[in-house]
């Protein structure tokens, strides 16, 4: 087990100063264009790809970091960058974690090299949950998918929304109810593979922030694939439904969800991203006040905008110290017995919009304008109170730890 430390490796830092030379160098630059034409940044992924940063290996590495610092640390540079390119590069890690966490060896192995493609022909993938009525409710969840004994193939029908990669994805993973009698115990994962007949885009979002990221509804009708398309094949999934029935039968379980467990430990990555969108902010704000002159001297010498400094940084410190400590306890295999991750999660995206905010406003009239990049930093933030469970969502859950109560 890995010691708790402060100080990264050198072999950490290697990587991190890598990750953000490359978003410095690569991602920034061409931040305000992508985000002004709200398209996906294809030629910054394949840039990712031709370096490294976009591949399964590469997250894979991160994530086995014994002390698991190494998914938070690459989170906030590629976010500082742009959180909108940022989340373009990483969206495809979503589904393909999906595939790792559930899926068979055969198909890992046939389907995450389908979901990066090549550096010269870049792919994306698409993780597929949330629908029009069923976001933080993932219980009121609609899609079926139903099993065809005669031909093996399932078939699925249904709305997603919120999709990152939506449509224009090469592999989608799509979550649906098998048995809807089971509420959230009765879902499972499906591979829909490239050009599938009956999936089509629905409606592609135009965002407050984060435009460079393809947000698109996922429109299944009779969508038809073969049974081993299944993320860990039927007889896994008949176990596991003939479980939860037991378990129904006996009054139902009192332990908690065991999804929420998988949440938490994924809620400090969203957490770090947070966090370096608002030490991009920070930092344009702290340049800007010490080279910004009004009455003869530079505004950081005013209290008034020094002490916003302080708190700034300070609560961006505080944050990725939260964030850092539930990503330890998860890889070291600690329970989570006050919702550390989605403390992390939580305090960081409050901090982000926060600390975005007062770059704006040291900023001034410049801070509003698009000459400057705190306003895009600003619009991006909003969005880490609502992905991956919103703040209050976030409390919920904390406050039923807190209390012993079950989490559904």
């Amino acid at each position: 087990m890995a010691e708790f430390t402060m100080e990264l490796s050198d072999e950490q830092k290697e990587v991190r100063d890598w990750l953000h030379g490359f978003a410095a160098d690569v991602i920034r630059p061409a931040a305000a264009e992508w985000d002004e034409r709200e398209e996906t940044p294809w030629p910054v992924i394949q840039e990712a790809a031709k370096v490294g940063i976009y591949s399964l290996d590469f997250y894979a590495q991160q994530f086995f970091d014994p002390t698991g610092l190494g998914i938070p640390m690459a989170m906030e540079e590629l976010f500082w960058g742009d959180a909108g390119i940022a989340l373009s590069i990483v969206g495809t890690g979503l589904a393909a974690i999906g595939v790792v966490a559930n899926g068979t060896e055969e198909q890992i192995g046939t389907w995450i090299p389908q979901m990066y493609g090549t550096p010269d022909d870049v792919k994306v993938a698409a993780f597929c949950s949330s629908e029009p009525d069923a976001g933080s409710d993932v219980g009121s969840m609609r899609t079926r998918a139903v099993y065809d004994q005669a031909k093996d193939e399932w078939v699925l029908n249904g709305t997603k929304t919120w999709a990152t990669n939506g449509g224009i994805a090469n592999v989608h993973i799509v979550v649906a109810v098998v048995d809807p009698e089971l509420g959230t115990k009765g879902h499972a994962s499906f591979i829909i593979p490239p050009n599938t007949p009956g999936l089509s885009q629905g409606q592609k979002f135009k965002k407050h922030g984060i435009r460079a990221s393809h947000t698109a509804e996922v429109v299944l009708e009779d969508v038809r694939v073969p049974g081993s398309c299944l993320l860990g094949g039927k007889e896994k999934l008949d176990e596991r439904l003939a479980r939860a029935r037991e378990r129904a039968k006996a009054g139902g379980e009192r332990v908690k969800n065991a999804a929420m467990a998988t949440f938490e430990a994924s809620r400090p990555a969203v957490g770090a991203m947070a966090v370096g969108t608002a030490r991009a902010a920070y930092e344009v704000a702290l340049d800007y006040a010490r080279t910004r002159t009004q009455f003869g001297r530079p505004i950081i010498d005013n209290q008034g905008v020094a002490f916003q400094l302080a708190d700034m940084r300070t609560q961006i410190d505080a944050a990725r110290l939260l964030v850092w400590r539930a990503s330890w306890m998860a890889s070291t295999g600690k329970p989570f017995t006050s919702a550390e991750g989605s403390m992390s999660k939580l305090y960081a995206s409050e901090v982000a919009k926060k600390v975005t905010a007062q770059a704006v406003q040291i900023l001034g009239g410049n801070g509003y304008t698009r000459e400057y990049p705190v306003e895009r930093m600003h619009r991006d933030s909003a969005i880490y109170t609502i992905f991956e469970g919103t703040s209050e969502i976030q409390r919920l859950v904390i406050a039923r730890t807190l209390s012993g109560m079950p989490i559904r």
